[in-house]
């Protein structure tokens, strides 16, 4: 049963959470929460340090996607007070009406000062202006690392478990995620090898092991991959149509970043429709899935868009 599906089936009791065999070696646990019961705070460990924040806080302003979606996978979407600014996800659409607050790379931070927020959430695209909102309200930044999904997964929705109380409904949902993972493992051919592309403005980039995209179709569900030795950089490395073709994948993963962001441009269909790309059996067979850009590009490693990404990977190849 698809994991998003059966969340009310959930018992909100403590789970342990085995993720030997899917998680990365050397990966460390998320670091347990301090608190003071008698100031009503936790302290959450995070990206850039440390930060003491009311429990369970009432007003949060969420710059990272990946937080929105955990967070409304717990059901806490009421306590989200303000979002960055931009194109917002089907399966986000709920925010709509939340007020925005600039983006995630330039946050107005008299808009967020005006929302009197209990706390900051921010991730990657907000990184460097962590310093600025610290000093606004106290700012957890819950930067993931794509290489490592399960693993910054398990650290930022556990962070989040401990900052609204919810820890146990947390590790059970991780429990949960991590069976689908086994699941989906079990299901792809070991023999079916994959090119992960991304298209942006008529050019292509292409993703191993190792990188965005790569981590969690390579590394963590165990897809061959057609191209090992790419290089593993945030924007994938340039490649050619030849390229493509002399790679001669088996399967093809397309992000569309323009599609993604909400920007004009040639499709990514488009794009790959060209002598070259079809000689190879992922074109010839059917076999290229034209990814969620916006699970896959926007948002990331949230609980429910993390489900729905191995699912996807699972449908395709399975």
């Amino acid at each position: 049963m698809n994991r998003v599906l059966a969340r009310a089936a959930l018992p909100l009791v403590a789970v342990s959470l085995a993720l030997a065999g899917c998680s990365a070696p050397g990966a460390t646990p998320a670091p347990a929460a301090a608190g003071s019961e008698a100031s009503g705070t936790v302290t959450i460990t995070h990206a850039q340090g440390t930060a003491e924040v009311t429990k369970n806080p009432a007003k949060v302003v969420v710059l990272d996607f990946a937080s929105l979606d955990t967070l409304d996978a717990l059901d806490l979407e009421d306590r989200v007070v303000g979002t960055a600014q931009t194109t917002l996800p089907d399966s986000l659409s709920e925010y709509a009406t939340t007020a925005t607050v600039g983006t995630a790379q330039e946050p107005d931070l008299e808009a967020i000062a005006a929302l009197d927020p209990d706390a900051i959430i921010i991730s990657g695209r907000s990184a460097a202006k962590y310093a600025e909102l610290n000093q606004v309200a106290p700012t957890i930044d819950l930067t993931s690392n794509n290489a490592k999904p399960i693993e910054s997964l398990t650290t930022s929705a556990q962070a989040l478990g401990d900052l609204f109380d919810v820890r146990a409904k947390v590790d059970a949902e991780l429990a949960e995620l991590t069976t689908e993972i086994e699941e989906a493992k079990k299901a792809i051919p070991a023999d079916a090898n994959a090119l992960i592309l991304l298209t942006s403005g008529g050019k292509v980039s292409a993703f191993g092991p190792g990188a965005r995209f790569g981590g969690l179709i390579h590394d963590l569900l165990g897809v061959p991959a057609a191209a090992p030795d790419l290089e593993a950089s945030q924007h994938g490395q340039a490649v050619s149509f030849e390229f493509i073709a002399e790679t001669n994948p088996q399967a093809l993963f397309v992000v569309d970043r323009d599609a993604a962001i909400g920007q004009q441009g040639a499709a990514a269909k488009q794009v790959l429709d060209n002598p070259l790309v079809a000689r190879t059996p992922a074109w010839q067979n059917d076999k290229v899935t034209y990814l969620d850009g916006a699970d896959w590009y926007l948002i990331g490693f949230g609980l429910d868009s993390t489900s729905r990404m191995v699912e996807a990977v699972k449908d395709a190849l399975s």
